[in-house]
């Protein structure tokens, strides 16, 4: 019985996680504006309503996307770069940029309330108020 639960919970994060990883350069609505990743030279920029906000080097564009419930709009989004993960947080006008500053490539992303909790294939992080932990066992469930 623990092992059926085990692996509906597994896929159950897994299909979660699957649906909030995209490659898409945009348009995506937030609530501070439309976000589009663009391409210049080797880098990629970030862009909300026409008007640059972040650089980034990356070799393809990947992100994990949080959507809100209200109008579907993402709220905050992670974005793999070569230096390691970068949080916008589009709640705020102008939106809060954060980058981790550990390289790492993200497998998976549980949002919290106000943390995000990402599996690499150094383990498992937490990455909150711009202080990136390395987290230990512990019994806490993300969703």
């Amino acid at each position: 019985m623990r092992r059926l639960f085990l692996a509906a919970l597994a896929a159950t994060c897994f299909v979660t996680c699957v649906r909030a990883q995209s490659n898409a350069p945009g348009p995506l609505v937030t609530p501070s504006g439309e976000l589009q990743f663009v391409r210049v030279d080797r880098d990629f920029v970030g862009m909300l309503d026409k008007e640059i906000f972040d650089r980034f080097g990356a070799n393809t564009l990947t992100h994990f996307d949080d959507v809100g419930n209200v109008n579907h709009t993402v709220t905050r989004t992670l974005v793999q770069t070569d230096s390691g993960p970068v949080l916008y947080d589009f709640r705020h006008h102008p939106p809060v940029v954060q980058r981790s500053g550990k390289r790492m490539t993200v497998k998976r992303v549980f949002w919290q309330d106000d943390e995000v909790v990402m599996q690499s294939s150094q383990g498992w992080f937490r990455f909150k108020s711009g202080v990136l932990t390395k987290l230990q066992s512990s019994t806490t469930t993300f969703h």
